[in-house]
């Protein structure tokens, strides 16, 4: 009989010490995070949160979990993965305050074939930033190594967020016609649509280090890596504040598929496309993939990253809170009688 020779995990290509330290290296962040509620750190099999001490009464939970998309496959070319963490947060997190809820805690999930410990502590070390930035807390996660299922580099993300509002808090609520629509400014193309983006940059004849034709001063990997921009603290301000009927997070499906969604049956909305100007980013890619205005509307934020339905006496009022916070905000239309969006003006 012939005498095998020992095989190992690590053998196999997974390394539990390199999980171990990631853990180790990560910690600082995560403590970092930490707000009212939090019951322990990172190591447990699970994690626990106390809403009473978080100052809920009568709490309503909220979740939502998102990825970052096939914007991680510039993050992987280029080796500027310090912000893509961010986006994983901002995707999620954005979408909690959309139905009023105060994001509480994330936890991620980042999967890879073979485990680089500095490269994943730079990840992590931007989703407990995009955390900080959104006063959530990042109280666990996994790591998982697959060798034989990712190529060599390769990494995915995701991301869960559960937030809470107190009972009869929640939105979109008292949606009437002639509410205005408040739009925030993005921060560049955030986080869908790169499917196409990359394909334009293909078609183009670029790479990821030439300089970007959109943006003075960047390659074009770092532009179109800039993070999806977090509304987080300037929503809650306003929603506070009253006056807000509804959120919108732009996303996927652009203007014309997300802003119906918190519309009530029998109302859409009008929207002036010369409120604000088209991006450079937006124009670039627009005329690289010879879109129609239509089309774009409904791929790309437009930089347009959420928009606030409310009530028009409060506004004006609103538009100051909002400002103060830091956004960019443009008085893009009104709630309507009918469905859907419909455009006025032209961005193109």
């Amino acid at each position: 009989m012939t005498e095998k020779s020992q095989l190992t995990y690590a053998d196999a290509g997974v390394d539990i010490d390199a999980g171990n330290t990631l853990v180790e290296r990560i910690k600082p962040a995560a403590k970092a995070t930490t707000r009212s509620g939090v019951m322990a750190g990172l190591g447990g099999f699970g994690a626990l949160f106390d809403l009473k001490n978080a100052g809920y009464q009568d709490p309503i939970l909220v979740a939502a979990t998102d990825g970052v998309g096939t914007k991680l496959r510039i993050a992987i070319d280029t080796g500027n993965v310090d912000t893509i963490g961010i986006d994983l947060v901002a995707m999620c997190v954005n979408d909690l305050v959309c139905q009023g809820a105060e994001p509480l805690f994330f936890l991620d999930y980042f999967a890879t074939g073979k485990l680089d410990i500095e490269s994943a502590t730079r990840i992590i070390n931007g989703i407990a930033q995009g955390c900080k930035d959104s006063g959530c807390a990042l109280i666990g996660g996994e790591t998982a190594e697959m060798p034989g299922m990712y190529e060599a580099g390769d990494f995915d993300l995701a991301g869960f967020a559960v937030g809470a509002m107190e009972r009869g808090a929640d939105l979109p609520s008292g949606v009437s016609e002639g509410d205005v629509l408040l739009g925030l400014a993005s921060n560049g193309v955030h986080s869908n649509g790169y499917s196409l983006v990359r394909r334009v940059v293909e078609r183009a004849g670029l790479s990821w280090t030439d300089p970007a034709p959109f943006a003075n001063g960047q390659s074009v990997g770092e532009a179109l890596l800039a993070p999806t921009r977090l509304y987080v603290t300037a929503a809650l301000a306003a929603v506070r504040q009253g006056g807000v009927h509804a959120l919108a997070h732009i996303t996927g499906g652009g203007l014309t598929e997300n802003l119906p969604r918190v519309l009530p049956e029998g109302l859409g909305a009008e929207i002036d496309l010369g409120s604000w100007s088209l991006p450079p980013v937006f124009e670039w890619l627009a005329e690289g993939a010879a879109l129609e205005e239509a089309e774009l509307l409904k791929t790309f934020n437009a930089g347009i990253g959420m928009i606030l339905v409310v009530s028009a006496d409060a506004a004006a009022t609103l538009r100051d809170t909002l400002e103060a916070e830091g956004e960019t905000v443009f008085d893009l239309g009104r709630v309507t009688a009918g469905d859907g969006v419909s455009y006025k003006g032209s961005l193109l």
